[in-house]
């Protein structure tokens, strides 16, 4: 399970946004502690009744710049608890964590994949004091575990691999609070992904529907280069207005992510990591058929996205590769030449004059292809292809001829015959 902790200045924010997804069927009220009335019972003074419940508590102190917590539990999705499991659950979370005689409000949203619990409280008390924090991550991770185990939900031995699967999904112009949502974005892949260029960090937000820009301009006479966040549609159509990344977290800004790049490429230099896929590209392209949405579904189902870039007439002018499985981004070049974007540009225009690189296969595999079958170890090799059994492929045929021939020119050249 993971918690996440925000803290904020507005109260109204924090309720308007539970009650939104409330008025809109998609969230519940499940519980409340320490609130005025029953509110669920009060359906045209929810918000006014929910405001009331904190105000003394927030008038008794001014000097705490961000008052209000949101907190939101996160089970996985294949655990199963009921309405009042997630009732007791949030109030058991707040004892452990300090705030159990705080006023809160529990909301449930079903409105994703899993269904989760958002509480809006104070971490102001009656008597206007700010409850200690110290330590506070550390206490929320020994409360989720505690409860992981009292309400057998699914443990996650990395929790790294936990926070990712919480948060890390497209994020939704319908949803709403884009900043959370691109916040939520920004935090689970910066220091998960490795990239070594701004490029391949904008081709890794994207594929999560967020559209990441450098902006330059003059302050006082003084140059400066920052970056500001959209939301995209499935298309990578900008839906939302920027978002300035000063306004979601000095990490995320030019230095914070110049810095991250620099990093990641020492790292790189010193083989601290390198591409595992070339193998999975080079099937691709030889098993797409100089079909570019083939070659990108083929990689897909193997956990490895694509992200072209092309110009006005539809050229390609790069290529990005973005590993899920071991969280790594790499232009097509990292991977070598015959992996660069021209090529990708001529196999998708002329499939059949262009030499695809030959992917390191099993030893049968290697057999397979001197004999000619191209098709059978590139299905033994992938796992995913299904050709038609109606004759031989035209295509695939001329592709292994003009191995065989790479393949007699070379003995000649070395003198064999």
């Amino acid at each position: 399970m993971v918690a996440k902790i925000n803290r904020g200045a507005s109260l109204y924010g924090a309720v308007a946004y539970n009650q939104q997804k409330v008025n809109e069927m998609l969230a519940r009220i499940i519980s409340g502690n320490r609130m005025i009335t029953d509110i669920t019972n009060n359906p045209e003074r929810l918000m006014q009744q929910t405001l009331w419940a904190f105000e003394s508590y927030l008038l008794a102190n001014k000097n705490t710049e961000k008052p209000i917590l949101h907190i939101s539990l996160n089970p996985s999705p294949e655990d199963n608890l009921t309405d009042a499991q997630f009732a007791q659950m949030a109030k058991e979370y707040m004892e452990k964590m300090g705030y159990g005689d705080q006023p809160y409000i529990v909301y449930l949203h079903e409105d994703i994949g899993r269904r989760h619990i958002h509480i809006v409280s104070t971490c102001v008390n009656e008597k206007g004091e700010k409850i200690d924090d110290s330590y506070e991550y550390n206490r929320s991770m020994k409360a989720c575990r505690e409860l992981e185990l009292k309400y057998g939900l699914k443990q996650y031995a990395d929790k790294k691999s936990e926070q990712l699967g919480a948060w890390l999904k497209k994020a939704d112009y319908g949803e709403g609070d884009l900043k959370r949502q691109v916040s939520n974005i920004l935090k689970s892949v910066f220091t998960t992904y490795r990239f070594q260029s701004f490029g391949e960090f904008s081709a890794l937000l994207s594929c999560f529907n967020i559209e990441a820009k450098q902006v330059k301009g003059e302050h006082e006479g003084v140059p400066y280069t920052g970056i500001v966040y959209c939301v995209t549609d499935d298309s990578g159509k900008a839906v939302s207005a920027p978002i300035k990344s000063s306004l979601i977290d000095k990490r995320f800004g030019y230095q914070g992510v110049e810095k991250r790049i620099r990093y990641n490429a020492g790292e790189f230099k010193k083989k601290k990591w390198e591409p595992k896929f070339r193998n999975e590209v080079a099937l691709a392209m030889h098993g797409c058929r100089g079909n570019r949405e083939d070659f990108i579904r083929l990689l897909h189902a193997r956990g490895i996205d694509t992200v072209f870039r092309t110009n006005d007439e539809g050229r390609i002018y790069g290529v990005t590769f973005i590993d899920h499985n071991h969280k790594e981004v790499y232009n097509g070049s990292r991977l070598g030449k015959e992996f660069s974007a021209n090529k990708f540009e001529q196999l998708f225009r002329s499939p059949n004059d262009i030499p695809l690189p030959q992917p390191p296969l099993f030893s049968e595999d290697i057999q397979s292809l001197r004999t000619g079958d191209l098709a059978s170890s590139i299905e033994q090799a992938f796992g995913i292809f299904s050709f038609g059994e109606n004759g031989p492929d035209p295509q695939e045929e001329a592709l292994a001829r003009m191995l065989q021939k790479k393949k007699k020119k070379k003995r000649r050249s070395r003198g064999i015959t």
